[in-house]
């Protein structure tokens, strides 16, 4: 479902193509309240969807973190995977995207690992740095 909507093709859901999906799903929303389903979700404050915050919406669904009358909630409710009209292979896309989104998720935490350690690794070496200096300017000052 997020493929068919990003229709730029750019890995994102901006907000005219949320608003597309909306009004196929038959659920048109107000610019803002397009504009409130995005921030509801957006975790990196970029207005637009990712894949992660696109999966996010059903997780809260799930978790019965949205509010009923939401947008999110609409949307979460519309595009429920029923096997029975979908089929096995439906759901198996769904699944695998779930999967993905788990593995980038993953992938994330990583990344801000290495940046973590990073930091750590340029505060030590600006340590050394400070103390060299301190050693040679005692041997001038003496």
């Amino acid at each position: 479902m997020f493929k068919l909507y990003d229709t730029g093709k750019d890995g994102f859901i901006d907000l005219m193509e949320l608003k597309l999906m909306m009004e196929k799903l038959g659920a048109p929303q107000t610019h803002l309240g397009l504009k409130n389903m995005i921030k509801e979700v957006d975790e990196d404050f970029d207005g637009k969807l990712s894949f992660r915050e696109f999966l996010l919406i059903f997780r809260r669904a799930a978790a019965g973190e949205l509010q009923e009358e939401s947008g999110l909630m609409t949307l979460a409710r519309l595009s429920e995977i029923n096997v029975s009209t979908e089929g096995v292979m439906g759901a198996k896309d769904f699944f695998e995207a779930k999967v993905q989104a788990l593995s980038v998720g993953s992938r994330f935490e990583a990344e801000i690992r290495e940046e973590k350690e990073e930091r750590k690794r340029q505060e030590v070496e600006k340590k050394q740095r400070q103390a060299a200096f301190k050693q040679l300017q005692s041997t001038f000052c003496s």
